[in-house]
């Protein structure tokens, strides 16, 4: 039955990299040809801090964004978490999600994220300065979570999410799944992961900014007039993205742990690329890491992430923690990310 488990998960993952591999593989990068942005943008700050090599490395419920296989690690009953982060121009980016652990059913979690443009004048040719309107963008994710253990070393897991973009008065929306796979080998419990994310339609604009009405013509004396009529909007790809990851404990005592994780990333709107972690944690308490995105992709702003982190448990049931991390996005700054938890 186990070797079944094995023989049918294998199969899902290798028919998702045939499906994939015509949008995966290009000569060319296609940088900014998808849509949906947003999604590309890590969830938590311990994975940020870690520089995002967190496919492998992640036992909790930010294993959503970045395998959804690792959530089935969890030996919580319940998780909440809530992550914020003051983005790019003033924009907001936010995470929260929640889990149950449904014993040997594995492990159900939803999740919600955020993201938004603030408010700005309605520009125009004839109205430089605003013509007195204000328009702003938003973009959420919705996403339904399901992980489970198939064997003491091997789990697997899935995504499904709802995904809509807003701009002014113009949206646009399309359904998305991921699936990953995570593996721990017996050479010193060395953890493999192989997730492929946003597999989905594609995006489309629609709405009351691109409709305006027409005279064929231009000639309002002869013919039909103010005929109803809309521009036409290409449709754009998810951001289809393939993670392969290992991670391992390299010292483990009673008191120290002191770990290291890669993962190595194919996006189909960029070159391949590299993150690179590694924490440190004293008593499973006090945690310091250190890490480094976007490593070898071309004309990267990715660089350095560091950050920390407390967790505390009351009893055995009940814990919270606290994490922050700080990402280098070279030219553009940097940003820093902040999290909570609850462990139930």
């Amino acid at each position: 039955m186990k070797k079944f488990n094995y023989i049918m998960v294998l199969i899902v993952v290798l028919g998702f990299s045939v499906q994939t591999q015509a949008q995966l593989f290009r000569e060319v990068s296609k940088v900014g040809t998808t849509s949906a942005q947003f999604l590309k943008i890590g969830a938590g700050a311990r994975a940020i801090a870690l520089g995002g090599a967190y496919s492998a490395f992640g036992n909790d419920i930010y294993s959503i964004y970045w395998n959804p296989a690792g959530l089935a690690l969890s030996n919580h009953s319940s998780e909440i978490v809530f992550n914020h982060a003051n983005w790019l121009a003033d924009m907001t980016y936010d995470f929260a999600a929640g889990s149950i652990n449904l014993g040997d059913a594995g492990i159900l979690a939803v999740s919600f994220t955020s993201f938004g443009v603030p408010e700005d004048k309605v520009r125009t040719l004839a109205n430089p300065e605003g013509d007195g309107r204000m328009w702003d963008a938003n973009s959420i994710a919705l996403t339904v979570s399901y992980s489970k253990r198939l064997t003491d070393r091997f789990s697997v897991g899935f995504n499904g999410k709802y995904i809509t973009e807003n701009i002014w008065n113009s949206s646009a929306s399309s359904f998305a799944f991921d699936v990953g796979t995570l593996y721990r080998t017996p050479f010193n419990d060395l953890i493999i992961s192989a997730a492929i994310f946003n597999f989905g339609g594609a995006m489309q604009l629609s709405g009351r900014d691109i409709q305006f009405n027409d005279d064929p013509n231009d000639n309002i004396d002869t013919g039909p007039n103010n005929i109803p009529a809309s521009y036409d909007t290409d449709a754009f790809a998810l951001p289809l993205m393939f993670r392969f990851g290992l991670a391992m404990d390299f010292v483990k005592s009673r008191y120290i742990r002191l770990s290291g994780a890669v993962d190595a990333i194919h996006p189909n709107d960029n070159s391949e690329y590299l993150n690179i972690g590694s924490e440190f944690a004293f008593d499973e308490l006090l945690f310091l890491r250190i890490g480094y995105r976007q490593l070898f992709m071309n004309n990267s702003e990715g660089g350095l992430t560091f950050g920390g982190g407390l967790k505390y448990y009351f009893n055995n049931s009940f814990g919270v923690f606290i994490n922050y991390a700080f990402a280098d996005y070279g030219r553009l700054k940097s940003v820093h990310f902040f999290d909570v938890g609850i462990l139930l």
